[in-house]
C-alpha cells in the first residue's frame, strides 16, 4: 500500500515541564507495561498490508522511560507488520538524565539509529525556569554516552525566547551548541500555553512574558551562527549537517502518509486525518478487549488541503513547488493565488523563482501571517 512514516506516542513522564502542553502524564509509570502491550496490539490491528516504514519515531512524553525489552518488543512488532529496511530511520526521544551508556548502547544494538535529546538550554538557571529535571552537565554526559554507544545521528532540541536571556548570552550559547557537533538541531520559540505552570507564573507576574522582538533577534542570530558553523537550514525550525535532515518530519511537511499509534496519536492516510482518543483509560480498555481505540476522522476539504500543502511547503527552505501542487491538486499555483502571491512578494515576505514559492528571511519571522493568506476564510 506504499510508503509511510510511523509515529509511536508514549504519554509518560517523570515530571511535566513548566511549559509543556503535550499529551503526557506524570507519576503513572505503573501503566507502562500494560500500555506497551496495548500498543503492540494496535500495531497489529491497524496494519497496512505490504506497506514500507520509511521512518519510525518514538515520541512523547518521555519514551526513554521504556526499558530496552519494551523498546525491542515494539520495534519487533513493527518489523513483523511492515517492511523495515536497514535504511529505515528509527528515532527515539530521550531526556538527558534519564539515559546512561548501558541503556544507549542497548538501544543502538536493537536498531534505534537516531537519538533526539531534549536539551532545551545550556544554562542551568534557564532549565530551572523551564522546569527541566536535568542540568547542563547531564546534557553533555548524555551526548558523550550517545557517541560512545555508536550513535552517528544525534538531534538536539533547544528553545529560544526564554525570558531574562540577553543576546550576548544567547550568542555564547549558540557557539557552545555548535561545538557539540550534533548532526541535527531543532530550535523552537518558547510558547506560553494556557493551563501550564509557566503561563500561571507569567499571569502572576513571577516571570516576564516572552518578548517577541527579543525572540526574533535570537532567531536571526541563530540562522546566521548555524550557517557559519556548517549547518543547513532546511525548515523554519530545523537545521542539519548535510544529509542528516529528519526523514520522519519531512514526511509531515511534504504531505506524505503517516500512521500515528498510541494514545492521542494523529495520522494522515489517503487524504484523511485521524486522531486517536487522548483518554488513557479508554485507550487501554479498547485494546484490552481487542478493539481499535476510538478515532475521529476528518476527510480534509479540498480547499483546506490545498492551503495546508502550500503552508507546509513554505515551511521548507526548498519552498513549495508549482509542479507538486499541480500533480496533487491539478491547480496552477501561481494563477490560483495570484493576488496573495503578488501582495506577499511586494511585502518582501516570499520570493517566486524556478517554479517555487519560498519564504524570505523576513517571511520566516512572520510565517504565520504568510500562511494565513493561503488558507480559505
Amino acid at each position: 500500500m506504499g510508503n509511510l512514516a510511523i509515529y509511536l506516542h508514549f504519554p509518560f513522564c517523570k515530571h511535566r515541564c513548566n511549559y509543556c502542553s503535550f499529551l503526557s502524564t506524570a507519576g503513572c509509570d505503573e501503566n507502562i507495561p500494560e500500555y506497551v502491550c496495548a500498543l503492540i496490539r494496535e500495531i497489529g490491528l491497524r496494519q497496512r498490508i505490504e506497506s514500507t516504514a520509511l521512518s519510525v519515531y518514538f515520541g512523547g512524553g518521555t519514551p526513554s522511560l521504556l526499558n530496552i525489552a519494551q523498546v525491542s518488543d515494539v520495534i519487533n512488532s513493527i518489523r513483523k507488520h511492515y517492511v523495515v529496511s536497514d535504511n529505515t530511520e528509527i528515532t527515539l526521544e530521550a531526556n538527558p538524565g534519564t539515559v546512561d551508556i548501558f541503556y544507549l548502547r542497548s538501544l543502538h544494538e536493537i536498531g534505534v539509529n537516531r537519538l533526539s535529546l531534549g536539551a532545551q538550554s545550556l544554562d542551568d538557571g534557564e532549565l530551572n525556569i523551564l522546569g527541566r529535571r536535568h542540568n547542563v552537565a547531564e546534557i553533555k554526559m548524555a551526548i558523550s554516552c550517545a557517541r560512545t554507544a555508536g550513535f552517528g545521528n544525534l538531534s538536539l532540541d533547544f528553545i529560544y525566547g526564554i525570558p531574562g536571556r540577553n543576546i550576548k548570552r544567547w550568542r555564547t550559547m549558540l557557539r557552545d551548541i555548535t561545538s557539540l557537533r550534533a548532526e541535527h538541531l531543532s530550535l523552537y520559540a518558547l510558547s506560553i500555553d494556557d493551563g501550564t505552570p509557566l503561563a500561571e507564573a507569567v499571569n502572576r507576574g513571577v516571570i516576564a512574558p516572552p518578548d517577541p522582538d527579543a525572540a526574533a533577534c535570537e532567531y536571526e542570530l541563530a540562522c546566521d551562527t548555524l550557517a557559519r558553523a556548517g549547518y543547513e537550514q532546511y525548515e523554519i525550525s530545523n537545521w542539519s549537517q548535510p544529509g542528516y535532515e529528519s526523514r520522519h518530519n519531512l514526511t509531515y511537511w511534504t504531505g506524505g502518509d503517516y500512521l500515528g499509534l498510541g494514545c492521542g496519536a494523529h495520522s494522515f492516510l489517503d487524504g484523511v486525518r485521524c486522531a486517536g482518543t487522548n483518554n488513557l483509560d479508554e485507550y487501554l480498555a479498547a485494546l484490552g478487549a481487542g478493539r481499535v481505540p476510538p478515532q475521529t476522522a476528518d476527510a480534509t476539504d479540498p480547499k483546506n488541503a490545498l492551503g495546508e500543502a502550500v503552508m507546509l511547503g513554505l515551511r521548507l527552505n526548498a519552498g513549495v513547488s508549482a509542479d507538486d501542487i499541480w500533480a496533487r491538486f491539478k491547480i496552477d499555483l501561481q494563477e490560483y493565488f495570484r493576488v496573495e502571491i503578488t501582495e506577499l512578494i511586494a511585502l518582501g515576505l516570499i520570493t517566486a523563482s524556478e517554479g517555487c514559492l519560498r519564504l524570505t528571511p523576513r517571511g520566516r519571522l512572520l510565517g504565520n501571517e504568510v500562511f494565513l493568506r493561503f488558507m480559505p476564510n
